[in-house]
């Protein structure tokens, strides 16, 4: 059987989407979605999507590298550590690794070679253990409900030293829960929960001290998903038992919330 023969898989349809799909493929792909119009309406609309956050984020795609991300002086600091100790090789193969889970979402604009600094990953990390310690629980599952939302936002400003809010995600049906104060590593951390009326939870973790911006990243772990980036001083990751697809709008709409609202106050403004 040559390659024009196979049957058309998921990494056929995600290339046809992303248009890298060879030459050789095309003719077999469109006649597997003219038969699955289920199927091509999902890549359609999944096209829209990266269309709309390609326009959002085209400025975030055009920033330069960080120094400190470039193949060179990623390079030049595994140079010096392994002749320095040769156990540093399993550190770097480490963080090689865990910077690997990291990837930009949303084609070419969102996707990139460089390992995630393992601070993100931490971030990460961080948010989706919450999630899922809090996400079973059934009488506690925050600290704070919704019904007390604005002593709930003041709480949690004044915990993290700047302002902080609840994006409102009633638009994809899910409410606000409530939420929790965690511990971020270098300082606290806030946790808001929200449900929709098939019981299905997210959050959307919280944390300060993040001097520098990024563009989305995703990460996948035992099948719950997270959207992470950082903006304005502060890191935001949204996690739930999801797939990627389905994530990616909530992901969006918590961008855009926040990005409606003002620059975050320091704690002496509060």
């Amino acid at each position: 059987m040559n390659r024009i023969d196979l049957p058309v898989g998921e990494d056929d349809l995600q290339a046809y989407l992303d248009g890298r799909l060879a030459r050789d493929r095309l003719e077999a792909v469109r006649r597997y979605l003219e038969k699955h119009p289920a199927i091509a309406g999902d890549l359609e609309r999944d096209r829209m999507l990266l269309g709309e956050l390609r326009d959002r984020l085209g400025c975030k795609a055009a920033e330069p590298i960080p120094a400190r991300l470039r193949i060179s002086s990623i390079r030049a600091g595994v140079r010096r550590r392994r002749w320095s100790n040769v156990r540093s090789v399993a550190a770097v193969c480490a963080w090689i690794a865990v910077g690997g889970l990291g990837g930009w979402m949303a084609n070419g604009l969102l996707v990139t070679p460089d390992p995630a600094p393992v601070h993100i990953a931490r971030m990460a990390e961080d948010a989706i253990s919450a999630y899922r310690t809090f996400v079973v629980e059934v009488v506690h599952p925050v600290e704070v409900r919704a019904d007390e939302e604005a002593h709930l936002v003041g709480w949690l400003s004044k915990r993290l030293r700047t302002q902080i809010t609840a994006p409102d995600l009633t638009p994809l049906g899910y409410r606000l829960m409530g939420g929790r104060l965690l511990p971020g590593g270098s300082g606290p951390a806030a946790m808001l929960m929200y449900d929709d009326d098939a019981g299905s939870r997210l959050t959307l973790y919280v944390k300060t001290d993040e001097t520098e911006e990024t563009s989305f990243q995703f990460l996948e772990e035992d099948g719950v998903s997270a959207f992470l980036w950082r903006d304005r001083g502060l890191g935001y990751v949204v996690t739930a038992g999801t797939s990627r697809e389905a994530l990616m709008p909530v992901a969006r709409l918590v961008y855009d919330e926040l990005e409606r609202q003002p620059e975050p106050k320091p704690a002496n403004q509060l």
